[in-house]
């Protein structure tokens, strides 16, 4: 690319017969240097601009993929959680049914244990009743024949 020191070197050889005007081409040349050096100055800047808008292009699109990585971990992760989570409720609603079956059966055993131990009772109540009356009945015979000895 020319550059505007180029422009501003640039000599031109001289006809001596039918040449142009030296002044003007100077002053034509001096406009064009001054135009060109404004237009070469803002496309260096511009480049300049370019380059930094595409490394934080880059780097933005670098930090947008970390961030959909880092999301996706995170989703990831949270799914894991959830799911462990329902095992461990699962797990324990499973052990306190099992508890609870444990326990019931235990409490339907200790009734039949205890029916059974009310039924013997019962029987040895009835048992026992039963010689008291006998032991009555003796001893009111025995009063019986006592007061018939004494009449």
């Amino acid at each position: 690319m020319i550059t505007p020191l180029d422009i501003e070197n640039k000599k031109f050889s001289k006809q001596v017969l039918n040449g142009y005007s030296v002044e003007e081409v100077d002053d034509f040349l001096d406009e064009l240097t001054a135009a060109y050096e404004k237009i070469y100055k803002e496309a260096t800047e511009n480049r300049g601009k370019t380059e930094q808008l595409t490394n934080d292009l880059s780097r933005y699109q670098s930090i947008e993929t970390t961030l959909q990585n880092t999301l996706l971990m995170a989703q990831s992760t949270a799914d894991d959680v959830k799911k462990t989570a329902q095992k461990q409720a699962d797990s324990i609603i499973a052990e306190a049914q099992l508890q609870a079956k444990e326990a019931l059966k235990n409490v339907e055993n200790e009734i039949v244990l205890k029916q059974k131990e009310l039924d013997d009772l019962q029987k040895k109540f009835d048992i026992y009743k039963a010689k008291m009356e006998s032991l009555l009945i003796s001893q009111l015979e025995l009063l019986k024949d006592i007061s018939k000895d004494d009449d």
